[in-house]
């Protein structure tokens, strides 16, 4: 479980394709506090540590990524020099600092619009239909790792949408939504809440 709260940068520095994917990532985390078989979401995506090693402030660590989870993330995003939006796992007594995040990718997004507004930048992305309806103003919604909130949402005649974000200077700077381009895709996970919802809505007709 996570909060959407980033607390590194990491960068993959090598990939080894034997099956699944296995992805070696540079992190400035402590090694020592890098326990196998943890959980660590990489840009939105629950992945287990299988090896690591380093120093503290330029460690790093092995996960394996399986040919079912780069079908739902982003096309290209498991390469070489990808930087990754890194949270190691919520622990039981810590600040909810975001919203509750499964590392489950449920569908990718692409950005419409990414605009220099103030200090901060105005972010639009586009959901398709099957997942549009999970999308409200004023909820939160995960963007590669990202836990943020919802401004607005703007509805398309094919059942689509289009939601509106505010990264922050902060944000922007802390995790890799500061790059993000018109064109860019992203993985997306809707709220849990809006998912359970929608479920019960659907049991009521």
């Amino acid at each position: 479980m996570f909060t959407g709260i980033v607390d590194a940068i990491g960068t993959i520095e090598d990939v080894r394709e034997g099956g699944d994917l296995r992805l070696r990532i540079a992190c400035p985390y402590d090694p020592a506090k890098i326990a196998i078989g943890a959980s660590i979401a990489c840009s939105g995506v629950c992945l287990t540590v299988v090896e690591r090693g380093g120093e503290p402030g330029a460690a790093w660590f092995a996960v394996d990524v399986s040919g079912e989870t780069v079908s739902r993330t982003v096309p290209g995003m498991w390469r070489a020099g990808r930087r990754l939006n890194l949270e190691t796992a919520l622990k039981l007594g810590d600040e909810l600092g975001g919203h509750i995040v499964t590392g489950h990718v449920d569908t990718v997004g692409e950005v419409q619009l990414a605009r220099a507004e103030g200090g901060s930048t105005t972010v639009a992305i586009r959901t398709g239909a099957a997942f549009a309806p999970f999308v409200a103003p004023k909820g939160s919604i995960t963007v590669d790792g990202v836990s943020l909130t919802v401004n607005d949402v703007r509805d398309r005649d094919d059942g689509a949408c289009d939601f509106l974000l505010n990264v922050i200077p902060h944000t922007a700077e802390v995790t890799t939504l500061g790059d993000l381009a018109e064109g860019d895709r992203v993985n997306l996970e809707i709220d849990v809440l809006a998912r359970y919802l929608k479920r019960m809505q659907s049991l009521q007709r």
